[in-house]
């Protein structure tokens, strides 16, 4: 199973991009998807949480401006963010809960793809 993230890049603040992830490979199906972020010096955050059946969860930072979504027959997570600060500047990472079959369920992630965002 791999996970390919792209999306990222610069931006100036307020602007707006869209993280897209997709999973590919041999599995029965994927559960929650996930966006973490982490900038130089700092600790991984978890940026945003999608169930299988859509429910969305959000760390208070991004609240209002990004919006977690998915598409479970591309098998696709994405991540649109509006509004960007220069706080929100880090590689950006993806990471799923892999059905491989029914009984078994693995945790896989994305490279990171990073975002800049200048003042």
């Amino acid at each position: 199973v791999q996970l390919q993230a792209s999306g990222g890049g610069l931006v100036q603040a307020g602007g707006s991009l869209r993280l897209s992830c997709a999973a590919s490979g041999s599995f029965f199906s994927i559960n929650a998807m996930r966006w973490y972020r982490q900038a130089p010096g700092k600790q991984r955050e978890l940026v945003a949480t999608i169930a299988r059946g859509g429910r969305t969860d959000y760390a208070r930072s991004v609240q209002g401006r990004f919006t977690i979504s998915r598409d479970n027959a591309k098998n696709t997570v994405y991540l649109q963010m509006n509004g960007l600060k220069p706080d929100d500047t880090a590689a950006y990472y993806c990471s799923a809960d892999v059905v491989v079959n029914p009984s078994f369920i693995s945790d896989h992630w994305g490279q990171g793809t990073q975002v800049t965002v200048s003042s």
